[in-house]
C-alpha cells in the first residue's frame, strides 16, 4: 500500500478560517478564531486520510521571482487584518509544539513549495493530498496528487475534492491547460494582467480547442470571436508573462527530508499547553487523560477519618493559609486548606465529620491566622465569622480586577494566568459530571480538583496582589471590593419578604390582562394563531394585514422587539403583542417563577455577584431581583409582593441621574456643571438650548428628545441609533448630538480623550481606578472598532457610578452597624439601595441614608438622592 503525505497551504487555510469562524479571542486577549479554525480542518483531514506524512507550507514576506517579473504582482490585495496578522506566528508555534513540519522560503510562493515536494513524493510513488482554499493549485493534480479545498459552510466544513480527471470534468480543461485559461483571463486578486476583453468563458472555449496560449496564438486566423483575436495578437506578451506568473514552480531548489515530515504523535505535552493557552477545551479532549499531570499532587494529602482530620486542626499553627469550603447546591463535600505551595489537604465530609464540625474547627482555625486566603470569601461567610479588619485575600476578587472581561474565574485559569502553570480543569478531571455524581463515581478525581483550587490560591496570592499594585488597583480591592464582600454576605443572608398571597392576586391579575389582550388580538387580526409563534405572527402581520417593512428570513419573517416598536404607533394590534409579550413574561419569570425562590423562611435569598460585569456593577441571579421592569404599570406593581417584616418598613433610596452627574463632573464641561448646580431640571435645560427655545416654551417632546440625548451620551449612542430611538430621520438625530455637543462642547473633548487614551493605554478607566480593557479599539472590523470606542465612552462613567454606589454601600452599612440599629441594608437595584427599618429608626435611617449616599463621592456637581418610605417595595420607590 503506498504512503500517503498531505500538505497544507499554511496561509490560505488560515485566511480561509479566519473569515469562516466567528471572532474569538482568549483572557489574553489574543484572536484565536483563525488557529481555531485551522486546527479544526487539519484535524477533520488527518481523520479522514490517515496520512503517514504531513507539511505545512508558509508565504513569506519578501518579494518573490514574481514581483521581479511583475512589479504589480498581487499589488491589488489589501493588507492582512491585524486580528489574522496576529495569529500567523501562534499558528506556526502550535504545529511546531504538535511536530509538524513547516517549510517557507524567501523568494517562493507556499504554492510552489507545495508544488515541488508533491512531486518528490510523486516520483517516490507516495499518494498525495494538497489542501488549499486557492483553486490556482488545481493544476497540480494528477492521478496521484489530490487538491482538496474546504469550504466552510453554516453546516460546517465541506471539502472539494480534484484529481487530473476531475478537473478536466469541472472545468474542461486538464489541470496544466488550467494555467493557460488563468493567463488568458487573468486573475484579480493576484492582479494577474491577462488579456484584456478575454473572460473565463472565452479564455476556456480557446484553451479547449488549442490546448495552450501559443498553439492559440499559432492558430490566429482562425480564432473567434474578432474581438478575441485581435486582443490576443496585440497582448500576446501579456498572455505569456500572466502564464509565467500563473505557474506553480515545481523545482524549487528546497532541501526537504521527507523523514523529517513523518507523522508522529501531535498530542504532545507542548501542544497541550498551547490549547490550556489558546482556551480551545473542546480540543484538550484529543490529548490523553495523564497530559497535565504535573509534580505538584505529591503535596496534596486527603484525609476521610475523624481522628485524622482532628489531629490535623490539632497540630495546625500556620500564620497564612487558603481554607474554602467545597460545596454545591447547599450540599458541603469537603474543606480544603493550604498551608503553602507544598503543603495541600482536604478533609472530607460524610459520616462523624460533619458540616457543623467542620465550621467550628475552620472557625478557631481562622481566628488563629493572619492572613487568610480563600477564592470565595463570601461563600466562606456563610459557615465561618471572618472580620472585616482580617487580613483576607479573595482570589477571584483579584483576578477579575486584572482581568473583568472573562465569564469564569477558574483555578486552572488562574494557575495558567498568573503562574504560567497547566494544571487538569474541572474537565479534564470530571468531565461533565454534576458533582454530585463525581463524588460518587470520581471521588479521587474531585478530591484532586478541590487540592487544586487551594494550591493555586496560595501560589498565586502574591503576584495577584503585585499586579494589583502595578495596575493602581489595589487601594480600589482594599477600599471598595473586598468591604463590598461583607455588604453582599449580609444582603444574601437577610434575604426580602416576599407574600405568596400578593404573588398569586399579582399573577391573577396578569392572566386577566393577557386574556383580555388575546381576544382583542384575536379580534383584530380577523382569526386565532398563536402568538407566541414567531411564524404565525410574521404571516398574520406582513401577508394578511399588509403591514410595511416586513424582513424575510429563512424562518419566516422578522418578528423581533425592534420591528414590532417601529410599527406599533400606528398599528394597535402591534402595541398589544408588544404588551401581551411583556407581560407573559412577567407571568412567567415573576408570578410564576419568583414563587419557586421563596425560602421556608418567607423570604427570597438572591445571590449577588460582583465578577459577572466588565464595568464593575453588581448583577443578581437564582432570582434576578435587578431585572424587574419598571417602565410599565403592571410591572411596578410586582414590587408590591416585596414587603418588610413585621414592626418594620422599607426605606428606598434612589439616585438622581448619577451617570450625567458623573459624566458632568469627569467632563469639567462648565454649561453642564452649571445647570445642576442651579438645580435645574436637567433634561428641559438641555431641551431649551439644544432646540434653541426658551426654557419655559420647551414642550414635552423637546424634553423627552433632549433627555434620549441626554442619556445616549453617556452610552456613546451614534446618530443611526438615536433615529431608531425617537422615531427621526438620521440626519436630524446628527443635528440634535451636534448641537448637543455646541451646548456642552468640554463632553466632546472629554470623549474624544477616553476614546484616545484607550487606543493608546489598551483599557479604559474609571475615577477609582477601575480598568476595562477594550481589545475591540485594534480591531481592523469597523464595527467592532466603532462598538469599542462606544466602551471607551462609556466605560469610565457607568464604571465609576458603579464604583460611587459600592462605596455607599459599605457605607451605609458599617455606619448602620457602628451605630447599632435594628435596619439593615436588603438590597441593591443599579443605582437604587433599599433598607428595611424597624419603624422607631425610620427617620433617622432616611436621614443617614441620603447623607452616605450624597458624600459617597465628591464630585464638582451635587448627588442627589431620592429617599422614600412605604408598607412595601412598590409604596416605598
Amino acid at each position: 500500500m503506498s504512503k500517503k503525505i498531505v500538505l497544507i497551504d499554511g496561509h490560505s487555510i488560515l485566511n480561509r478560517a479566519f473569515f469562516g469562524v466567528p471572532p474569538l479571542t482568549n483572557s489574553e486577549g489574543l484572536h484565536t478564531n483563525a488557529v481555531y479554525g485551522f486546527l479544526n480542518i487539519m484535524f477533520k483531514i488527518l481523520d479522514e486520510e490517515k496520512p503517514d506524512y504531513l507539511t505545512v507550507a508558509f508565504d513569506r514576506s519578501e518579494p518573490t521571482f514574481r514581483h521581479q517579473m511583475f512589479d504589480a504582482y498581487k499589488g491589488t490585495r489589501k493588507p492582512m487584518a491585524q486580528e489574522l496578522r496576529e495569529q500567523v506566528p501562534v499558528m506556526k508555534e502550535v504545529l511546531q509544539a504538535m511536530g509538524i513540519k513547516i517549510v517557507e522560503m524567501p523568494g517562493y510562493e507556499a504554492d510552489d513549495l507545495l508544488g515541488t515536494i508533491a512531486g518528490m513524493a510523486e516520483v517516490q510513488g507516495m499518494d498525495v493530498s494538497i489542501i488549499s482554499g486557492d483553486r490556482d493549485l488545481l493544476q497540480l493534480a494528477t492521478e496521484k496528487v489530490k487538491i482538496r479545498i474546504p469550504k466552510t459552510k453554516r453546516t460546517g466544513t465541506e471539502i472539494e475534492d480534484y484529481y487530473a480527471a476531475d478537473v478536466v470534468e469541472r472545468y474542461q480543461v486538464t489541470p496544466k491547460e488550467f494555467i493557460d485559461v488563468k493567463a488568458l483571463m487573468g486573475d484579480s486578486s493576484d492582479n494577474i494582467p491577462g488579456v484584456p476583453g478575454i473572460g473565463e468563458k472565452t479564455a476556456t472555449n480557446l484553451i479547449v480547442a488549442y490546448k495552450s496560449i501559443e498553439n492559440a496564438y499559432a492558430h490566429l486566423e482562425e480564432i473567434t470571436p474578432k474581438r478575441a483575436k485581435t486582443n490576443l495578437e496585440e497582448h500576446y506578451d501579456m498572455a505569456q508573462m500572466s502564464k509565467t506568473l500563473a505557474t506553480i514552480e515545481v523545482h524549487v531548489p528546497i532541501e526537504f527530508d521527507m523523514e523529517a515530515a513523518k507523522l508522529t504523535d501531535l498530542y504532545t505535552p507542548e501542544a497541550y499547553v498551547y490549547m490550556k493557552r489558546l482556551e480551545f477545551k473542546n480540543m484538550l479532549t484529543r490529548f490523553s487523560d495523564d497530559m497535565s499531570q504535573n509534580d505538584l499532587e505529591k503535596y496534596f494529602h486527603v484525609y476521610h477519618e475523624l481522628d485524622e482530620i482532628q489531629n490535623f486542626f490539632d497540630g495546625f499553627s500556620a500564620k497564612e493559609a487558603a481554607v474554602s469550603f467545597f460545596e454545591e447546591a447547599g450540599i458541603v463535600y469537603g474543606l480544603a486548606v493550604a498551608k503553602s505551595n507544598q503543603n495541600v489537604v482536604y478533609l472530607t465530609c460524610g459520616g462523624f465529620v460533619t458540616e457543623g464540625y467542620l465550621e467550628e474547627q475552620v472557625q478557631k482555625l481562622c481566628d488563629g491566622l493572619d492572613t487568610l486566603i480563600t477564592p470565595d470569601l463570601k461563600g466562606l461567610l456563610k459557615h465561618v465569622r471572618v472580620p472585616e479588619t482580617k487580613n483576607c485575600i479573595d482570589t477571584t476578587i483579584a483576578a477579575y480586577l486584572l482581568n473583568p472581561l472573562k465569564n469564569e474565574y477558574t483555578y486552572d485559569d488562574l494557575a495558567r494566568d498568573i503562574l504560567g502553570l497547566m494544571v487538569p480543569s474541572k474537565l479534564d478531571l470530571l468531565g461533565k459530571l454534576k458533582i454530585k455524581k463525581a463524588a460518587e463515581e470520581k471521588p479521587e478525581a474531585l478530591e484532586l480538583m478541590v487540592c487544586y483550587e487551594a494550591y493555586t490560591c496560595i501560589a498565586a496570592k502574591n503576584q495577584l496582589l503585585e499586579q494589583l499594585e502595578d495596575h493602581d488597583m489595589k487601594k480600589l480591592y482594599d477600599e471598595i471590593e473586598m468591604p463590598l464582600v461583607y455588604v453582599l454576605a449580609d444582603m444574601e443572608k437577610e434575604g426580602v419578604r416576599a407574600e405568596k398571597a400578593e404573588l398569586e392576586a399579582y399573577g391573577a391579575q396578569l392572566t386577566g390582562r393577557i386574556s383580555e389582550l388575546e381576544t382583542s388580538i384575536y379580534e383584530k387580526a380577523g382569526e386565532t394563531f398563536n402568538i407566541n409563534s414567531p411564524k404565525q405572527l410574521g404571516v398574520i402581520l406582513f401577508e394578511k394585514l399588509q403591514m410595511p417593512n416586513g424582513k424575510k428570513t429563512k424562518t419566516g419573517y422578522s418578528t423581533a422587539a425592534d420591528v414590532l416598536e417601529r410599527l406599533a404607533p400606528d398599528y394597535p394590534i402591534v402595541s398589544e403583542i408588544l404588551e401581551y409579550r411583556q407581560l407573559t413574561k412577567l407571568k412567567s419569570t415573576y408570578a410564576d417563577g419568583l414563587a419557586l425562590c421563596i425560602a421556608p423562611d418567607g423570604r427570597i435569598h438572591s445571590t449577588f455577584n460582583q465578577t459577572i460585569t466588565a464595568t464593575g456593577r453588581i448583577s443578581s441571579t437564582e432570582p434576578n431581583l435587578q431585572n424587574i421592569p419598571i417602565r410599565m404599570e403592571l410591572g411596578r406593581l410586582i414590587r408590591k409582593v416585596f414587603v418588610p417584616k413585621e414592626g418594620y418598613v422599607f426605606i428606598d433610596a434612589d439616585y438622581s441621574q448619577i451617570e450625567l452627574r458623573v459624566l458632568a463632573h469627569m467632563s469639567g464641561d462648565q454649561n453642564l456643571i452649571a445647570a445642576y448646580q442651579h438645580a435645574e431640571d436637567i433634561h428641559r435645560i438641555t431641551a431649551s438650548q439644544v432646540f434653541h427655545t426658551p426654557l419655559e416654551a420647551v414642550t414635552d417632546l423637546q424634553r423627552r428628545n433632549a433627555k434620549a440625548v441626554n442619556f445616549g451620551i453617556v452610552y456613546g449612542i451614534s446618530s443611526f441609533g438615536l433615529s431608531q430611538d425617537l422615531s427621526i430621520t438620521r440626519k436630524e438625530a446628527e443635528g440634535y448630538i451636534a448641537s448637543y455637543f455646541e451646548t456642552y462642547p468640554g463632553i466632546k473633548i472629554f470623549l474624544d480623550r477616553l476614546v484616545t487614551d484607550a487606543k493608546e493605554k489598551g483599557y479604559a478607566e474609571t475615577m477609582f481606578g477601575r480598568r476595562r480593557p477594550v481589545p475591540e479599539l485594534a480591531s481592523s472590523n469597523f464595527m467592532q472598532r466603532s462598538f469599542g470606542e462606544r466602551i471607551a465612552m462609556n466605560s469610565p462613567i457607568q464604571g465609576t457610578a458603579a464604583d460611587i454606589i459600592k462605596i455607599a454601600m459599605i457605607r451605609v452599612k458599617q455606619r448602620l452597624e457602628r451605630e447599632q440599629l435594628k435596619s439593615k441594608l436588603i438590597l441593591q437595584v443599579h443605582d437604587e439601595l433599599l433598607i428595611e427599618a424597624a419603624a422607631d429608626e425610620e427617620e433617622y435611617v432616611k436621614t443617614l441614608l441620603a447623607e452616605e449616599m450624597r458624600h459617597a463621592a465628591d464630585l464638582a456637581v451635587t448627588l442627589e438622592v431620592d429617599v422614600k418610605s412605604g408598607r412595601n417595595w412598590f409604596e416605598a420607590h
